[in-house]
């Protein structure tokens, strides 16, 4: 089992991409690893509306992706908070970075 952080929107309809990153995490687990969405955890203390608060939330998701075997990325759109976690993943921490389509199909780069 590998412990994957899950990369996706969170601004915008934050109900609906929440939602799209339980269906992600789902996904994840199918494929028999551990997911980690930060977009699903800290907004439920952290106000994402709060620069502070969402800069810490940033950095906490960074400090776990140091501790994950994959990022996986979902859908077409990558947000800035997503550049920031894909850009930490594969040129900073060496980590694998995998983009899915937003139904899960895995997209050939």
């Amino acid at each position: 089992m590998k412990l994957i952080f899950v990369c996706s929107p969170l601004a915008g309809d934050i109900e609906a991409n929440q939602a799209k990153a339980r269906k992600y995490c789902r996904f994840v687990m199918e494929q028999g690893n551990v997911p980690f969405a930060p977009h699903l955890l800290f907004p439920q203390f952290l106000d994402d509306n709060n620069p502070a608060e969402r800069k810490a939330g940033i950095e906490a998701g960074l400090l776990v992706l140091e501790s994950c075997s994959e990022l996986w990325c979902f859908g077409p759109d990558i947000s800035p908070g997503m550049k920031i976690e894909i850009e930490k993943a594969g040129k900073t921490l060496g980590i694998p970075v995998r983009r899915f389509s937003a139904d899960c199909g895995e997209v050939i780069q």
